[in-house]
């Protein structure tokens, strides 16, 4: 059997400089800006370790961010330490919940946070 492995992340953006800068501030992500021939700057993020990448879009000819829960991809998730920690964390820096922290079962509580273009992040506490 074939074996893949985690490539990247796609965002699209009205401003790609700003939802990067989000990721910087809230969730550590290093940002990384590449000159292109053409003369303009691709943004891409380092967030854990996993690539994201982010090009522009233009909101007149994009559909809507969709709103939780929808089929697809709807969202993704990231490991925390301490759960209230990292969600007083947060809140103090302006992030939106949209589930606020629960024990799911046994050993694993959860909680739902928004990013720019309604992006769900679900933060995981395991142990």
């Amino acid at each position: 059997m074939v074996k893949y492995t985690w490539e990247h992340i796609h965002l699209r953006s009205p401003d790609p400089a700003a939802t990067a800068q989000w990721y910087e501030d809230k969730l550590g992500a290093e940002v990384i800006r590449t000159p292109q021939p053409d003369g303009s700057t691709r943004i891409d993020l380092s967030l854990t370790g996993q690539k994201i990448f982010i090009a522009k879009a233009d909101p007149a000819t994009t559909g809507a961010s969709p709103q939780t829960p929808y089929m697809g991809l709807e969202h993704f998730g990231l490991t925390v330490q301490d759960m209230d920690a990292a969600v007083a964390e947060l809140k103090a820096k302006g992030v939106a919940f949209t589930m606020e922290p629960r024990t799911i079962r046994p050993g694993v509580r959860i909680a739902f946070l928004t990013a720019p273009q309604n992006v769900s992040i679900e933060l995981l506490q395991r142990g």
